[in-house]
């Protein structure tokens, strides 16, 4: 099933159309991969990933497997209406990933607040649209555009269109999360309110080993993370990087329950189901990282990460037995390992977390765009925005001060 409408952009006399597509199998893969391709990273020890994509989470492979093994969907509160631009002949030549949401659950920029509002009011948040990932807090690019010329006047196409499906459904919003530069300037410039949030992410310097990035860090600092180290792989723990082949049924089987273990308790209903964990073993083994902690021969405790071009990216956590800084030890200093043995630029570790940074992890300012229909709610958001924008600048101030790496290096 395809809705469409028109969207023209205001700097070309060129008309596309939109199309709403309501699964990602209606797309081809390779299409839809070449859209997400983005300009090579800097860095030169990164490689291209399998489809191109430099960024796994807007792959096909990946949002696929959410659709196919339905922890996406009607039933989830995440229908799919991706939006599809289309030149005169009908070739696609850019896209979004886009969700029409019934609630706010899995997005990791909170709006609850603004609904309760509205609502109280009279109004009517829900339904809304979604441009993102879905449950997965990492910087990536929401407008697609490929690499062909053009790529601005695409991706004002694909912001036009955003809105005039907002008009043209009655939802309240729109709203697209964890933007990069160039998808944030294109949506604020057309007059969507901007947001901030802070992240923590490791950025590799170029460091040749684990030790010699410690060699960066003040002496205490340094001690303090060796010692933490030590006392994480007591008892006979033992550390394993599964990617690619060695991702088996059973491994798989071993992490999702420590991820519904974990989940469960944290957040009262995890969002993956163990479908999407078989899927993304068979359709995108070479870009996925499980860091799996064992003891007496068993698996305890593991970590999910994805592999991009030039970025790790950790996902998800759990265990079956709790043991003292575990939990750091496989996800934030295997991460770091990891990256600087595969030559990688950044570990992006999730959402949240101050303590992120006594391991290394910086503050880092994430960015969101929302489109508010209603003048009013608008108007009060927007006065939001100025306050919270300037908090978290301010935040980011104070904790840059407090990195444990030494002053002046």
């Amino acid at each position: 099933m395809t809705r469409e409408s028109a969207a023209a952009p205001t700097t070309s006399e060129e008309s596309f159309t939109i199309r709403v597509v309501d699964r990602l199998s209606a797309i081809d893969a390779a299409r839809w991969d070449a859209l997400a391709v983005e300009p090579a990273p800097t860095s030169p020890a990164s490689t291209a990933t399998p489809s191109g994509v430099a960024n796994p989470f807007v792959s096909h492979a990946f949002l696929s497997a959410l659709e196919d093994s339905g922890c996406v969907g009607e039933a989830t509160g995440w229908l799919p209406q991706h939006l599809v631009l289309e030149d005169p002949q009908g070739v696609p030549i850019a896209a979004a990933p886009a969700y029409l949401k019934g609630h706010s659950q899995g997005e990791y920029v909170f709006d609850q607040g603004w609904a309760d509002a509205f609502e109280r009011a009279g109004g009517r948040y829900y339904p809304k649209l979604q441009m993102s990932v879905p449950f997965t807090p990492a910087t990536g690019p929401r407008l697609l555009v490929g690499t062909a010329p053009g790529a601005a006047i695409r991706r004002q196409a694909l912001a036009e269109g955003a809105r005039t499906y907002a008009a043209q459904t009655g939802v309240s919003s729109v709203h697209a999360t964890f933007l990069k530069p160039a998808d944030r300037d294109v949506l604020t410039e057309a007059g969507w309110l901007h947001r901030t949030d802070q992240q923590f992410h490791f950025r590799n310097r170029g460091y040749a080993t684990y030790e010699e990035f410690l060699e960066t860090l003040a002496s205490r600092k340094r001690k303090a993370l060796r010692k933490e180290r030590r006392e994480a792989l007591a008892n006979d723990i033992s550390i394993s990087w599964l990617t690619g082949s060695d991702l088996t049924q059973a491994a798989w089987d071993a992490f999702y329950d420590f991820y519904m273990d974990t989940g469960s308790r944290k957040w009262g209903r995890p969002y993956l189901n163990r479908a999407f964990f078989s899927l993304i073993g068979e359709r995108m083994a070479d870009q996925t990282l499980l860091v799996m902690a064992s003891r007496n021969g068993r698996y305890i405790a593991g970590a999910l990460n994805f592999i991009g071009a030039d970025t790790i990216y950790g996902r998800n956590w759990g265990c079956i037995e709790d043991h003292p800084f575990l939990h750091f030890e496989v996800c934030y200093h295997q991460a770091i390992d990891f990256a600087i043995t595969r030559g990688l630029g950044v570990v992006e570790a999730g959402a949240q977390g101050q303590h992120k940074l006594a391991r290394g992890y910086e503050p880092v300012t994430t960015h969101s765009a929302h489109w508010i229909a209603h003048p009013g709610l608008r108007r009060a958001v927007d006065d939001y925005l100025d306050a919270e924008r300037a908090e978290i600048a301010h935040v980011s101030d104070v904790l840059s001060e407090h990195t444990p790496y030494k002053k002046g290096g």
